[in-house]
Parts: C-alpha cells; structure tokens; sequence
C-alpha cells in the first residue's frame, strides 16, 4: 500500500570524509577528478588550500556537525533519539565558535575594509545574518525535514487505519446484534429442524434392524432350493459350503434367541430340518469318497507281500488320495470342529449336538473302512505274534507292545491329518476319546483293548513270573524314565498308551492271576507234617526254615513289587493284603494242628508260639524291606495311592542293626511286643493285658483283622511273644523250685531246661543272636515278674 521508505524513522548517516589538508565545512567545491597522485606532484607545485570562507565561520545559528547516531528501536524512541542529540550539539558548537572568535582568525579571503564597513548601516548586516544563518539552518536540516514529512504522513495513514478498524467493528456489532435477533426468531425452528433429525435417525436405524432380521426370514427360501435342488450333493464339494452352514447356524441362534418374533418357532424347525439335510449331505459325500479310496487301497495292499510296501500303501498313499479332494475335506473338518475342538472336547455351541452326531457317523465310517484296509496287516502281526509266544512268551509279548504302540500312533497321526482334531485323554462321555475308545476292533490312538487282548489271551498260558516280568517291563520303559519338555509326540504318545494299558487291562489282570496263585499255593496249600516243624538254618538263610506258604507269600511280594510301581505296592493294595491275610490264616491252621498234635509246653516237640513268631517275622521283616505300610482292604485304591500308611509304628520302633541276607537280623526292638514294653502299654482298650495277662484279640483287633492285615499280623505277634515267654518263664520257675507247683524237679533240671530253650531258639533264629538274646531278657523279665506277683499274693493271703 504503502512504500518502505515511508516508515523508515531514522535516516542512515554517511559520515563523509573531508579532503586532506582542508576544513570540514558545509559548503565546499568537490575535487577534481583530473587531479594527480598526491605522490606524483612536486613539492613546488603543490596545491594550497583556498582561504576560508566567510560563511564557514560558525555562529550560533549555525546546524551541528552530522554524526552517525544509533537507530531507533522503536517509533516512541526516535524522538528521545533526536533531543540527544540536539542537546549533545548544542553547547559543543557554541564553545568551538567562541573558541575561534577569541583566537582572532580572519577570514582573509572575505576580509573587508575598514572603511567600507564603516559605511554599512548595522541594521542591514544584522538582517543580513539573520537570512544567511536562516538558509544555512535550512539546508543543514533539510534531512530531518523529510524524516518529518515521512513521519506526518505515516501518522495520516494510521489515523485513517484506525478510523477504518473502528468502523468495521461498528459494522461487526450490528451483525452480532443481527444474529442475535436472527437465533432468537428461529430457537423453535431450530427445534423442530433437531426433532425431525432424530427421527429420521431412529427410522433409519429401525429400518436397518428390521432389513437385519429380514434376512434371517428370507434366507429360508434360497437355501431350502440350494440344498432340495437335484445336484445339491456336488456343495459338499464347493467352498460355499461352509458359508451355508454358518448361515444356517446364525439363522437358528437368532430364532432361538428372539423366540417370540412371528412364526419363529416355524423357521427355526425348518431351518433345523435344513442344517441336518446339509450334514447329511456332507457325510454321505465323505463316506463316498472314503469308500472310493479304500476300495483302491485295499486292492493295492491285498496285491503285495512287503510289509514296507503294506505300510506305505496304508498311511501315506491313502492319506493322500483322502486329501485330495478340493473342498469335501475343509468342509467335513470344518463341520467336525463345531462339534469338538482341537483336543477332542465337546464344544459349547448351539447346534453342537447335531454336529457332534455327524461326526460321530463318520468316525464310524472311517474305522470300518480303515478295519477293512489293515485287516490283512493286524492278521499278519498276530499270527507272527502268537506263533513267536508259543516259544518265548515275553519276548514276543515284548515285540508286540513296541509294534502296536508305533501302529497307534500312525493311527493317531493319520487321524489328525484328516478331520483336524487330536483325541487326548479325557473322562467326558461326549468327548472324542470315548467315542475312539469304543471302537475294540481296530487300534484308534484312543484305544488299548486290541492289545490287551492279545496280550491276555498270550499270558493265560504263562506263569505268573512271566506276565510280573512283562508288567514291570512296560512300566520301567515308558513310566519311570524322566523325559524332559521336549520329549517327541511319540514318546508322549506311548507313555499314554503304557499308562492305560497297564491301569486299565493289564495291571487288573495281574491282580487276579496274584489272586488265583494265592488261593493255589497258600490259602488251599497242601501242607504235610514235616512242614511243621522247625528246622535248621540253611545257606545263612534266616527265611530257608520258615513256613513253606509263608516262603510262598515272600515270593509273591517280592515279584509284586517288581512288577509294580512303588505308589501301587506301599499302600492298600488288595494283592498284598490277601497275601498276609491269607498267611495269617495259614499259620493259625499250622498252630492248631501243631496244638492239637502235641501239647504246648517243655519237650522236643515244635513250640507253637515259637513257631508263630518265626514265621511272622520273616513276614513283617519282608514288608519293612518292601517299604509296605498300611495293608488295608481298599481293592478302589490298588491302583494307586500315596506311600507310607497311616499306622507305621513298627517302622519307628523296628530298626535293624544289621541286615543279613536281605531280612532282618538283629530284632533290637523285640521289647516292644514284651509285656511292660513302652509300645504295649501305649496300646489300650481289649488288647492290653491286665496284670500281665495274655492279650485278648476279640473288641478292636477284631476289627483290625477285617480292615488291617497288618495290624493282624501285629496283634497275632504281640499274643505269640507273650504267650512264650509266660510259658518258659514259668517252665523255668518250675525248675529252679520257685512257684506254687509240685516242685518234682526241686532246681536239679534247671541246665537241662535252659540246654532245650537254648536248642530251640538257635534252631529257629540261627544267625540272629540278637533277637535269641531278646527272647530269652525277655522270659527272664518274665519269671521275675511272675515270682514278684506270687510273693504279693502270699503276702496278702497272710494278711487277710
């Protein structure tokens, strides 16, 4: 609008420099530009300078000399700039003029004379000055007269630009004022304008919910012609299928979700009618196209003799061509995965059940067809299997369970490579598993019954070693080593199967063939005179003299403790408790025809307490060495439980000084079955004796026979050791001529007596000194114990 000169305040001062050798004065003439080189011209010839004007004299009304003053920083500051400087020229130029009046210069070239000024009048010189020092003022200030100019006519153009800004805000007012009158006359219109949006806002969004829910109506017509049509078997083969059964799926859950729209209940049984029509199709085209290729596979596999040929032909071949068929396998994966999940568990949709019922059929379909293709293999393997066990049955057994185990897993493999799913363990009667698990024909990855068959009908014909061998084989090979996490599938794959067949099948058939050799060899054994009779220790063998159904039961613990995991032998497993309850019984037999041949008492004979305690040592010593604890009748918890029992004082008050062929041969803590032993009186109710009489086994031992072999066996060993070492005690006493008997022997047979005790305990325990020390501590506490209640009781008799 304006130039930028126009609000340039400060002027830009050039100071010039005036020429060497003359005075700085206002006016001067300029110098020639023909002048020479002050270095070329000779000292003669030198220019001398003019003599000083008269006007160049200064007087007070002469201007300053231009200076160079700083700029202004701003418009209020450029005043403030130039009164500085007035004020710094003033005073400087007054002291230089008096300077040069007192110093008496001449201004020679203007010099006049005395006479002619004389005649000047002095009014015409004084005005003369007065015009002179005017027009010098004007032209030293000619300048900062255009600085003056330039300022009043930048103060014009903001005057004017402010007259205009304060009538544009006049105008602005009356628009506001305007638009206020405006907004209030149209606040109702703007109202109604607001209402009518949001009607149109709902009507379009109920226009939209009801066009939703029209589809769910008006889809039943396109799919009920898509799956009626006459080819509609060839969807199951296109990639619209799957859109069709979400559809169909998204249609039932909203009519069972709005039950009370109109004729909801109506389309969703058609709609329901319709997805069962779809599955029908998808499994009818799976089950054709699975019999297509099975019928190829098995003529294949029928036609070679190669095993490596068989199997290839059988999982690789057949997955394969059962792959190959554009979208009939996503669909039918599809469908079996709205019925289960990846781990083979029921899923929680809607129509779940009518999925899981159309996978179900064709689970059935694929084994039947899989049963007819490997069934030239399976005959083959056990056929080779049974033909290797009639020679050796535990290292055919053994090959078998290696083969059957990989077979499964293939099987498994196989399996998840078609419908997608992997079937792992599982108790949900609705889960894959069971249902895999049902099929007994054909090895599934679930199922274990094939194997288990052949095994059986294999280990009927064996002993009982060989089937604990093959037990304790499977369970050290794929149950106790340690795997780590990253173990391969089918290592993982095998210890499932291990654990089932074994918990399942085999471990169960084990218990009943322990039972039948228990009832065979100890409950029902023949057993003949001789056999109940002490004899000697042979080969340092503290168990070589026992009872041969107690030698019988030893082995039978043993070998189920081989054969067994430790968590299945420590704790109310019903195999070992038959085995001590059923060696009880036989040693309470032996004892009564022990008694009933020849009375108990002094003599060569077999004692029948004596006879109980060897025997029920070897027994207890034989569970100690086992870690066997409670021995309770819970057969539900023979398949497993925790170790250690809840009753384990004889571990706590038995312990062994030294072990001699695998049993114990220093009894340390005999005193504890003693009478008057801390354990005995610890014990209360029928089975503590009264007055050092012999323990009673009726009341709660009763009860403990029928749930606790082992506190049987306990309470029988504690009735054994008293009734002993009451006997001795007595026979001694007798001897020595000490009792209220006849006192025949009168103390002559008393080494006679101790020789027989002698004999008969180093017969029983030979090699266990200690325990032959304990027995006899024992009778001998026994006899003093039994002289002491005779003199009380003399004693009393005297008083009374």
């Amino acid at each position: 609008m304006y130039e930028d000169s126009w609000y340039s305040f400060v002027p830009e001062f050039q100071q010039r420099q005036p020429a060497p050798g003359t005075q700085s004065t206002g006016h001067r003439r300029k110098q020639s530009l023909l002048q020479q080189p002050n270095g070329n011209t000779d000292q003669g010839d030198a220019i001398e300078p003019l003599p000083a004007l008269f006007e160049d004299q200064e007087d007070a009304h002469s201007p300053p000399e231009p200076t160079l003053s700083r700029r202004a920083k701003s418009y209020s500051d450029f005043y403030d700039i130039v009164k500085a400087q007035l004020s710094s020229h003033g005073p400087k130029k007054s002291r230089r003029r008096m300077r040069r009046r007192q110093s008496g210069r001449g201004w020679e070239a203007l010099a006049v004379p005395e006479s002619v000024t004389a005649r000047l009048p002095g009014e015409e010189e004084e005005g003369y000055d007065d015009a002179l020092d005017k027009e010098l003022l004007r032209a030293s200030q000619q300048e900062y007269l255009l600085y003056h100019d330039e300022l009043a006519m930048t103060e014009r153009h903001l005057g004017s630009l402010i007259a205009d800004a304060d009538s544009a805000l006049t105008v602005l007012e009356s628009l506001c004022q305007s638009f206020r009158a405006v907004d209030g006359q149209t606040s109702s219109f703007q109202a109604q304008c607001d209402g009518l949006l949001t009607e149109q806002r709902r009507l379009e969004t109920l226009a939209d919910s009801v066009g939703t829910d029209l589809q769910y109506y008006l889809y039943l017509d396109s799919a009920t012609r898509r799956l009626n049509a006459p080819g509609a078997g060839r969807l199951v083969e296109g990639g619209s299928f799957v859109e069709i059964l979400s559809t169909l799926d998204s249609c039932i859950e909203f009519m069972t979700r709005n039950s009370s729209y109109r004729d909801a209940e109506s389309y969703l049984a058609r709609y329901e009618a319709l997805l069962t029509k779809a599955l029908h199709l998808l499994e009818v085209g799976f089950v054709n196209h699975l019999n297509k290729v099975s019928a190829e596979i098995s003529r294949q596999i029928a036609a070679t003799q190669s095993e490596s040929a068989r199997h290839a032909l059988a999982y690789g071949r057949f997955e394969e061509m059962v792959l190959e068929s554009y979208s009939l396998i996503p669909n039918m994966q599809a469908a079996v995965q709205s019925a289960y999940d990846q781990d083979g568990q029921p899923s929680l949709a809607p129509n779940s059940d009518t999925y899981a019922n159309t996978a179900n059929n064709m689970f059935h379909s694929y084994w039947a067809a899989r049963e007819r293709d490997l069934k030239p293999i399976t005959q083959h393997d056990v056929d080779a299997f049974r033909a290797e066990a009639k020679e050796s049955v535990e290292p055919a057994a053994r090959n078998f369970v290696k083969q059957c185990f990989e077979r499964s897993h293939n099987e498994a493999s196989l399996f998840r490579a078609i419908f997608s799913i992997d079937a792992h363990y599982s108790t949900d009667p609705r889960s894959a598993f069971v249902l895999l698990k049902s099929q007994r024909a054909v090895l599934t990855g679930a199922n274990v019954v094939p194997i288990a068959t052949n095994l059986q009908t294999a280990l009927q014909t064996g002993d009982l070693q060989t089937t604990c061998n093959l037990v304790g084989w499977i369970t050290n090979e794929y149950l106790l080593p340690e795997y780590d996490e990253d173990e391969t599938a089918f290592v993982g794959r095998c210890r499932e199967l291990a654990a089932r067949l074994l918990a399942e099948h085999l471990w169960a058939f084990t218990d009943a063939f322990f039972e039948a050799e228990i009832a065979k060899s100890i409950s029902r054994a023949v057993v003949s005179p001789e056999a109940l009779k002490i004899g000697p220790v042979t080969n340092d063998d503290v168990a070589s003299n026992a009872f041969p159904p107690v030698k019988r039961a030893l082995e039978l613990l043993a070998m189920f403790d081989q054969s067994m995991p430790k968590e299945r032998c420590q704790r109310d497993s019903p195999v070992i408790f038959k085995i001590i309850k059923e060696s009880i019984a036989a040693l309470q037999r032996a004892e009564g025809r022990i008694k009933s041949t020849k009375p108990a008492g002094g003599g060569t004979g077999t004692d029948p307490d004596l006879f109980l305690i060897k025997n029920l040592l070897i027994l207890k010593n034989e569970l100690m060495t086992l870690e066997i604890g409670d021995v309770r009748s819970n057969p539900a918890a023979g398949g497993g439980g925790g170790g250690g029992g809840a009753v384990s004082f004889l571990a706590d008050a038995l312990r062994p000084q030294n072990m001699l062929g695998g049993l114990l041969s220093s009894f340390g803590s005999l005193s504890t079955y003693i009478p008057g032993s801390s354990l005995w009186s610890s014990r209360s109710g029928a089975n503590t004796p009264a007055s050092g009489g012999t323990p009673a086994l009726g009341g709660g031992a009763a009860a403990a026979q029928v749930d606790d072999a082992s506190e049987q066996l306990d309470g029988l060993l504690r009735q054994s050791i008293y009734g002993f070492t009451k006997r001795w005690a007595g026979v001694l006493n007798e001897a020595r001529g000490v009792g209220g008997g006849n006192n025949k022997l009168g103390g002559r047979n008393v080494g006679k007596v101790e020789r027989e005790l002698e004999e008969m305990l180093e017969r029983a325990f030979s090699g266990q000194p200690e325990v032959v020390g304990k027995l006899k501590e024992a009778i001998q506490i026994e006899a003093q114990a039994q002289v002491q209640a005779l003199g009380e009781k003399r004693s009393h008799v005297t008083k009374v």
